[in-house]
Order: structure tokens, then sequence, then C-alpha cells
């Protein structure tokens, strides 16, 4: 199982099946040896054999989509393992600036982000490559007939929201501004898989989560769309981080990650194009 907390990273299991073939273009092959030898990729350049692993630092709620796009990888590039720490965006970042060794980080804001690149020009240029916006999850049905984010502000209605020191709570905050509101959760969560969760498990009425988290929740949850999520749209950032023990394989899993087979991975999970 992967982690969504900021513990150490855990490998993917291998996956199984065939691979489209614009992924299998990027594969190269090589000698046994796992030296630089090139190999003709589709459009007729060379790229040197990949091995070992990437780690990727992720916000929580890519989970499902880099999961797909991590066995995708390690399939067209046999000899890779793709190793994820999925956490809070805040997290994630004082990990890395406190010297937790990672290839890739993906961030679910460019303020997060900025954590890592303005701390001694720890990463490379960023780059953003999907959108996500807001939504509320309630309980499935929707029982409270919620249908607005002034609807969360009734009494005795038990709401969760992400911390507001995390790119979803920030989110959140910025919606409630634009709309007017005052909220007060019965609890905040440290990433938004942990809000979501609340409501999963019948412990929160509802909680503000972003589109793609309800999604993936499938049947587990009903999502509510409001127009002030409109003004709290959250750009994700990519950056290979500086010193990153698996260079090579990290530019080639960022460069799934903003391929057309990325994109529409991310595009089925509910993410916004860039």
């Amino acid at each position: 199982m992967l982690t969504r907390s900021a513990r150490p990273t855990r490998r993917l299991p291998r996956a199984a099946g065939t691979v489209a073939a614009t992924l299998l273009a990027l594969s190269a092959c090589s000698s046994s040896s796992g030296s630089d030898t090139a190999a003709a990729s589709a459009d007729g350049s060379s790229s040197p054999r990949l091995s070992g692993t990437v780690t990727v630092f992720a916000a929580a709620s890519l989970e499902e989509s880099f999961t797909a796009l991590g066995e995708k990888f390690e399939k067209t590039h046999p000899g890779t393992e793709v190793a994820f720490n999925f956490a809070g965006s805040d997290s994630l970042a004082a990990s890395i600036t406190g010297g937790a060794p990672a290839d890739v980080f993906a961030a679910a804001s460019p303020k997060t982000m900025a954590i890592v690149t303005d701390a001694r020009d720890n990463a490379t240029a960023p780059v953003v490559f999907a959108r996500n916006r807001l939504a509320i999850a309630t309980l499935p049905g929707n029982p409270d007939k919620i249908t607005s984010l002034e609807d969360l502000t009734r009494s005795g209605l038990k709401v969760v929201l992400c911390d507001k020191s995390v790119p979803c709570g920030a989110a959140t905050q910025k919606a409630l501004d634009a709309a007017g509101l005052k909220l007060t959760p019965v609890s905040y969560e440290q990433d938004v898989k942990g809000a979501l969760t609340k409501v999963e498990l019948k412990e929160a009425d509802a909680a503000v989560v972003y589109k793609t988290d309800v999604h993936a929740a499938g049947a587990k949850v009903e999502g509510v769309d409001f127009p002030e999520s409109a003004d709290a749209v959250n750009d994700y950032p990519i950056a290979l981080l500086k010193d990153a023990p698996n260079t090579e394989a990290a530019k080639a899993f960022i460069d799934l990650v903003r391929s057309a087979e990325g994109r529409q991975a991310l595009s089925e999970a509910g993410f916004l194009q860039p």
C-alpha cells in the first residue's frame, strides 16, 4: 500500500499488461550492464537506458493518477521502480528542505513549491502540469441537502476542512472569502485525503476537497459543485530536485507526466489542463 503521510516512501509493485505505443517509444534498449547505451526512439532521437528507483514526493490529491503513471513508467522502462511519498504539500516541502532524498516534487500550489525552490535553490524551474478546483464532498445521497458553500455554515452540520497551511485549505479559505462566509469546522486535516476520509467514514457530514478526490471516492461520497471554486483554482507545478539521486529517470518521469498520455490520465482523474 502507498503512504499518504510524510513517512519513508515505499515501492510500487510491478505493473502488468500492455502499455500504449506512445509510452513504449520512451523506453530504451541497452546492454545488461546498465551503461549509457543509446537506443533509437520513435522520433529518431536516442536516449540512455534507465534503471534504478525514482523517488517522487507528490501532493496527496495526485495519488490515484500518479500511481497509475508510475506503473506505466515501470513497465515502459524495465529495471526501474517509482517510489512515492504522498502527503500534504507543506509536509513534503519541509521534508525536502530538511534533506530527505527525492528526485521529483509535485506540489498542489506554486506557493508550496516555492518553499523548495527558494531554499538554497533546491530544484530546477518548476512547470505547471495540471490544475484542480474544489468541490464539497457529502455523505452518499446528500441527506443534508447541501447545494452551496453557504449551506456548510448551517448549525449542527459537521464539516471538515483542510488545514489552512496546505494548498486545499488555503484554496478553501480563498473561496470562503470570495463568498463572504465564515466557517468553523469540527476539525482541520493535514491533507485532502484526511478530510475526505472523515466523510467516507461518516465522521463528518461534509468536507471541502478537490473535485479529483470526489471522483476517486466513487460511490463513497457525493460531490457538490459551487461557483466560488472558480476563485480558488490551484495550479500544480512539478520540478526536478537538485542533486536528485536518479536524474535521468526523474526527467523521464516528468516527461511522462507532461506527455499526451500523462495529460489524459490526469484529465480522467478530474484535473484541469494547465
